[in-house]
């Protein structure tokens, strides 16, 4: 089935548009035989339910390719995606090099400019110098010493939690526990009040959908609102820490100094607060979801207790969060023969570069205890994931307490994955105990 989705010859000259999500004219990419190319729609249920054999393919076959549907060349192998995710010769930003005229962008639809002039100020979207002084104000607050300090309160609060469903015998684990620990613990970090954790999740995910490929017009005017609604209450929240400061992140945000001696802005302050909410649990509530789901059906309780730093690695890498990270040439280049021009997006996936035999011995059986374990679930280079300790320690310390509370924990009945593909999360996760 498979082999029909690969075509060794010239793929469609065509790329997406970052506003639109729509295919544009790309004429100018320079292809290079025989470069493959792969038509499969990534809302695919059978792809998007289990995309791991699909990579196997591709990794096997070609693992360089032009998928039509995205408009862009992705790399299906390890050594690949590791070494493009620290290439400086790529990035998340172009527009700091190039016009929207010399990319042959249209311009930003107006009912996006909102969203758009929010994700200025992201530091997930920008490059060097610019990216460098904004990481530098998180940074120091995210080390894992400084993150220790809340293992006591992740354990606190998985027990909480656990608590209110414990009785039952059943309970869907990603409404009950894999949502409310990364929402909530966060939020307390930055000082947002529990009671807000709902909006927050609704904001967040309204805002996400704007990546993912099934994209339309109401999904844009949610995340626009969501946008402005989410951006009101954090300036809110500010005000109140200008003429009351606590002993929360956002309070350390409003006085810190970079070597210049300056602050951040209110539009840096608002973005960087939002971003640390939303990226602060949305990808920390899938590894825990699917990071459960693979230890139920290829281990026990008793594999994660007996390592559960080892154990949450295999995790991340056996059913990764998110499946790709894309990138933009900041120049024309070469790259294994294939030639890229200034302003071309590429694909990076994750999601397969963790199952590379190439990299990982019986790299699609879950092994609790595998070591070296060198995945790229966090990305890699200097858009290595600023929360990737504080991810850690919520997956080492809520999943040890899950199982030493519920050590008869198993699955009931059959998960599916959302469509949202490269956003790897279970719509639910029914289980007994």
């Amino acid at each position: 089935m498979m082999a029909s989705l690969l075509r060794p010859g010239n793929p469609p000259h065509c790329a997406r548009n970052r506003d639109t999500g729509n295919c544009r004219s790309h004429s100018r990419q320079q292809m290079s035989e025989p470069s493959p190319s792969v038509s499969l729609d990534p809302r695919d249920s059978h792809f998007v339910q289990d995309p791991y054999p699909f990579y196997s393919e591709w990794r096997a076959k070609h693992p360089v390719f032009h998928w039509q549907q995205l408009g862009h060349w992705c790399f299906a192998g390890y050594d690949d995606v590791n070494g493009l995710l620290r290439d400086r010769r790529f990035g998340r930003q172009i527009l700091h090099l190039a016009t929207r005229e010399e990319l042959g962008w249209p311009g930003t639809p107006e009912h996006l400019a909102p969203f758009y002039k929010f994700e200025e100020h992201s530091l997930l979207e920008l490059e060097p110098p610019v990216h460098t002084r904004l990481r530098g104000f998180i940074n120091p607050s995210f080390l894992p010493r400084q993150i220790e300090r809340l293992r006591s309160d992740v354990e606190r609060l998985s027990h909480e939690l656990i608590d209110r469903f414990a009785a039952k015998g059943s309970a869907d684990l990603i409404a009950s526990f894999a949502e409310p620990v990364p929402v909530m613990v966060i939020a307390r970090f930055l000082g947002v009040p529990d009671h807000m954790a709902p909006q927050i999740l609704s904001w967040s995910h309204d805002m996400v959908a704007m990546y993912q490929v099934r994209r339309d017009r109401a999904v844009e005017d949610r995340a626009v609102s969501a946008t402005i609604a989410f951006s009101d209450y954090v300036r809110g929240l500010l005000a109140e820490r200008r003429t009351a400061p606590g002993e929360d992140f956002l309070s350390q945000l409003l006085t810190a100094r970079d070597d210049q001696d300056t602050t951040l802005s209110t539009h840096e302050l608002v973005t960087t607060a939002i971003l640390l909410l939303n990226a602060g649990h949305e990808a920390t509530v899938h590894s825990l979801g699917n990071g459960v789901q693979a230890l139920l059906r290829h281990g026990t309780a008793a594999d994660f207790l007996a390592d559960p730093v080892r154990c949450s690695e295999e995790m991340l890498r056996f059913d990764a969060p998110l499946h790709m990270f894309k990138r933009y040439a900041l120049e024309d280049l070469e790259y294994k023969g294939l030639r890229l021009r200034k302003g071309d997006q590429i694909g990076l996936l994750l999601g397969s570069a963790n199952r590379d035999a190439n990299k990982f011995p019986d790299s699609d059986h879950f092994l609790p205890s595998r070591a070296p374990n060198p995945h790229v679930s966090f990305g890699a280079g200097i858009h290595f994931c600023v929360g990737a300790p504080l991810a850690r320690l919520e997956m080492q310390t809520a999943l040890r307490v899950l199982f030493e509370r519920l050590p008869g924990l198993r699955l009931d009945g059959p998960t599916h994955y959302k469509d949202t593909w490269h956003f790897h999360a279970l719509e639910s996760l029914p289980v007994t105990f």
